[in-house]
């Protein structure tokens, strides 16, 4: 198989950030709210009184201080509580069509690629924002892209199956460039009545440059020596909003058609799965784990990382072992480990190897062990 690379990465940040203080001061006024409104049934023991949330408790549960944001006056709304965004013409550009041109634009400057360089436009993300026409389509037309472009939903581990797709169709020789998307507004399909899960996520939108080493050009090259994907079903991690919910009235608009999940049993079942899936696909490269240098890990918790990095490395990971964006991006399920990789790769020597890993709703988990060029 011929080396494939990834050549050039990009980010894009929204413009309004939401600190843990903000969220838990629009957080504890909806419950005052629904407190007082429903004493009587409270006090018949009929409905369960709501609790309120703290900046100290958000961040001993996820290293989580603040998060990134499409829009956050609807967010800090207690009688909203929600992104107020207004639905665009089918004539203009989507929103997450948007997130991605930002995003591509800085990931094609980095690999010193042109729109005429690519040929295969890949949109992976959790959520994508309509059902068709894809987005990756859009976005191939927004760029002037020739070719062909598809979206895919694997939940948080997105990115990691979006460059073992990209790698092959390079390698077979279907395009000669791909360019990865992650748009996420994963505000979009956030409780944020819920006070078990209402600070846990953000929106970012990254991008990559996958395309074969013989013909790269970039200075920020990362060969892809080994990745590795396993899917296992659960349902501790599930969002059951779709094109049928209509079907039944009674559902419309539950708690249910947003994200919830288990999170003490995802701790408990993910973690190992995480550690095992890295360590064979390190060895599948051919390395062992001291040869490592660092670890672009998902951004859903800060103590499942710890705890995945002390699993692997038989002691805590030093910070530039395992950087963590999340403390200042939150959960941006497929764009998090993406988001560390960008921000965290320039400072590493040549010949140094990496692995990003992504583990998620499914599920899912995807492993890319790269060497820098």
């Amino acid at each position: 198989m011929k080396p494939v690379v990834i050549s050039g990465t990009g980010l894009f940040t929204p413009p309004y950030s939401i600190s843990n203080d903000e969220l838990v001061t629009a957080f504890n006024a909806y419950v005052e709210l629904h407190n007082a409104e429903n004493a009587e049934a409270i006090a018949a023991g009929e409905v369960t009184a709501l609790e309120a949330s703290s900046s100290g408790f958000i961040e001993k549960a996820s290293g989580i201080k603040s998060r990134y944001v499409m829009e956050k006056e609807g967010i800090l709304d207690p009688k909203h509580m929600t992104s107020r965004i207004l639905e665009r013409g089918d004539d203009e550009l989507s929103l997450q069509a948007e997130m991605c041109v930002a995003a591509a634009k800085d990931a094609l400057a980095r690999a010193g690629r042109v729109a005429a360089d690519i040929d295969m436009v890949l949109v992976a993300a959790s959520n994508m924002q309509r059902a068709y026409p894809a987005m990756a389509v859009e976005v191939q037309e927004a760029l002037g892209i020739e070719g062909y472009g598809f979206d895919m939903n694997v939940a948080c581990s997105s990115a990691t199956f979006g460059i073992q797709t990209a790698m092959a169709a390079v390698q077979t020789g279907q395009a000669r460039a791909v360019l990865v998307l992650n748009p996420e507004i994963t505000s979009g399909h956030l409780n944020f009545r819920d006070r078990d899960s209402h600070f846990i996520f953000g929106d970012a939108c990254t991008a990559m440059i996958v395309e074969a080493a013989e013909t790269a050009v970039s200075e920020h090259q990362f060969e892809i020596l080994e990745s590795k994907l396993k899917t296992k079903f659960s349902n501790n991690i599930r969002n059951n909003f779709g094109f049928m919910n209509r079907f039944d009235e009674s559902g419309v608009g539950k708690a249910d058609k947003l994200f919830r999940q288990q999170g003490r049993k995802v701790f408990k079942e993910v973690c190992p799965m995480a550690a095992e899936m890295i360590k064979d696909t390190v060895e599948a490269a051919g390395l062992q784990i001291p040869q490592v240098s660092r670890y672009w890990l998902h951004q859903a918790n800060l103590n499942m990382n710890l705890l995945i990095a002390r699993t692997l490395l038989g002691r805590d990971a030093e910070p530039n072992e395992a950087p963590v964006i999340l403390d200042t991006y939150a959960n941006t399920s497929s764009a998090g480990s993406i988001i560390a990789f960008h921000k965290y790769q320039d400072d590493l020597p040549q010949g140094a190897n990496g692995v990003i890993c992504s583990f998620g709703a499914g599920y899912s988990i995807g492993c890319v062990v790269v060497r820098k060029k």
